[in-house]
């Protein structure tokens, strides 16, 4: 039996969208512009907080402008193609492009993971290991903890990239979703793809059980301790250090995992498509809220640089 002949001439994909309906489109257009300058503006904010204010040069905040940064550039990789596509009324997406824009979205779906396994790595140091919090979490570890999450997720995601470069495609190249989604594409192929669903299960596990499990691992530490603190106070202050993050774990987690389950559920692509908004734009938006309305540390380098104080 002959094997499916490797197509060269794919130049293009068809994104589908969230809708085909064109009455919906100037709402959709206006409502994803809306949340990516909301998602841009709120993460560059904690950034500029977190360079402005000498008080926030900790581990804590280094990684949480990482983890804005690495938001900026996950919603940046799907919603501008989705936007030019509705304002153009095209649905074309390159080939190239594809896999660019699968290359950059796998890497910061990724990368965001780790920074949150990073981050309760952080604050079961603090809050467990107090006294040998500033031995532990020395620039050079946290500087390699970043480093590490970013070569890790570069090379997961150039892996992924190269094994769908292989694949050759027939006729049906129209993807039911708002960006080249690895899976979706994957199973657009014509030829074998059993490696490509290996290697997706394996980076899952490495990438989302993997951090999950040390996010739980830290937690579960970190209520012991403060199970073991005597006063109510001690115990909500050592808590309320973790409540932002835990509240983005939570977000992050859920949404990817609600995503997934539903897709699983139902087999239906729109409906992926559109609970994948959760994680992939709500998720980047809501996350500078969560940690400007929650911490005072914020606000307050926030307010110290529109008054243009040091």
């Amino acid at each position: 039996m002959m094997e499916p002949e490797n197509d060269t001439g794919i130049s293009q994909f068809l994104l589908l969208g969230l809708s085909e309906e064109p009455e919906l489109q100037p709402f959709l257009f206006g409502l994803f512009l809306s949340m990516y300058l909301v998602t841009v503006l709120g993460n560059l904010l904690i950034i500029l907080a977190t360079i402005s204010d000498s008080h926030l040069h900790t581990p804590m905040y280094f990684f949480l402008s990482n983890l804005s940064f690495a938001d900026i550039c996950f919603i940046s990789t799907t919603v501008p193609k989705m936007l030019t596509n509705i304002q153009t009324q095209s649905r074309v997406i390159t080939y190239a492009g594809c896999i660019t824009q699968m290359y950059f979205f796998v890497l910061f779906a990724g990368l965001d993971s780790l920074l949150l396994a990073v981050m309760a790595y952080d604050r079961f140091v603090a809050i467990c290991h107090p006294l040998h919090y500033t031995v532990i979490m020395n620039p050079r570890l946290y500087g390699l903890l970043v480093l590490a999450s970013w070569m890790i997720t570069a090379l997961n995601s150039l892996s992924q990239s190269l094994m769908v470069l292989w694949l050759s495609f027939c006729t049906d190249l129209e993807i039911p979703h708002f960006f080249c989604e690895l899976n979706q594409v994957i199973h657009l192929a014509c030829s074998d793809t059993f490696l490509n669903d290996m290697g997706m299960c394996f980076a899952a596990g490495l990438l989302a059980g993997g951090p999950l499990t040390g996010i739980l691992y830290s937690y579960s530490k970190i209520v012991s301790s403060i199970r073991g603190i005597s006063s109510a106070q001690g115990k909500y202050k050592a808590f309320s250090t973790c409540a932002s993050h835990l509240s983005v774990v939570s977000l992050f987690c859920c949404t990817g995992l609600g995503v997934y389950l539903s897709s699983a559920a139902t087999h239906n692509s729109h409906t992926s498509a559109t609970a994948s908004v959760m994680y992939t734009v709500v998720t980047p938006m809501l996350n500078p809220f969560i940690y400007s309305l929650r911490n005072k540390d914020i606000k307050r380098a926030l307010k110290m640089s529109f008054r243009g104080k040091q």
